[in-house]
């Protein structure tokens, strides 16, 4: 078994969890949860994952200065963990 850290982080990932499942449409109840599916645990997973570090996308333009008229798009994909 994992030990935690913080301690009294334990109840406050466990209602992060439960939040995570309803976003997905999973129902987990308290204690042991061994009759969901691969695909249901790993969604309720990702989710967390998701909600901890969100990826923001921002289309950037800019001008080729070798080219006139000639415009380029770059996209950049920002993750910020916190």
């Amino acid at each position: 078994m994992a030990k935690h850290v913080v301690p009294d982080a334990k109840d406050a990932l466990n209602h992060f969890k439960m939040e995570a499942a309803n976003e997905v449409g999973v129902n987990l109840k308290n204690g042991y949860n061994g009759d969901l599916t691969s695909k249901q645990a790993g969604s309720v997973g990702g989710q967390m994952v998701n909600n901890m570090t969100p990826v923001r996308t921002t289309k950037i333009t800019r001008t080729n200065r070798c080219l006139p008229g000639h415009v380029v798009h770059i996209t950049y994909k920002i993750c910020f963990s916190i």
